[in-house]
């Protein structure tokens, strides 16, 4: 199974940006689905973007449609999440996930990393 480590947030003022990266090891991401998922307090868990290597970008949800980019590097095993004019209410913990080939669930997680943006 793959290992996913996120790394990249912190704290940023609205109108900021972030990058956050998932490294991964124990198998090549070329044979997964990436997916990047969000959760704030006291709310749900939910995809903000997926990837696959072949079909790029497959979803983006509406509340980050032009603001955030999902991407991989194969060469680096990374996924990343460029995240441009984030509001306060991008704030969340913000995990990695990787399904592998056309599973239809995110099987591996990372710990996730805390994005917090001020206002």
């Amino acid at each position: 199974q793959v290992q996913l480590v996120e790394s990249g947030g912190g704290l940023v003022q609205a109108g900021g940006s972030l990058r956050l990266s998932c490294a991964a090891s124990g198998r090549t991401l070329s044979n997964y689905g990436l997916a990047w998922f969000r959760q704030a307090p006291g709310k749900a868990r939910e995809i903000v973007a997926a990837f696959t290597w072949g079909g790029g970008v497959i979803y983006s949800a509406d509340s980050v449609k032009g603001r955030f980019t999902i991407s991989g590097d194969n060469a680096q095993n990374t996924v990343f999440l460029q995240m441009n004019a984030l509001k306060p209410e991008d704030t969340a913990v913000y995990y990695c996930a990787a399904r592998l080939g056309d599973a239809s669930d995110y099987s591996s997680w990372g710990q996730g990393t805390q994005v917090t943006v001020s206002s």
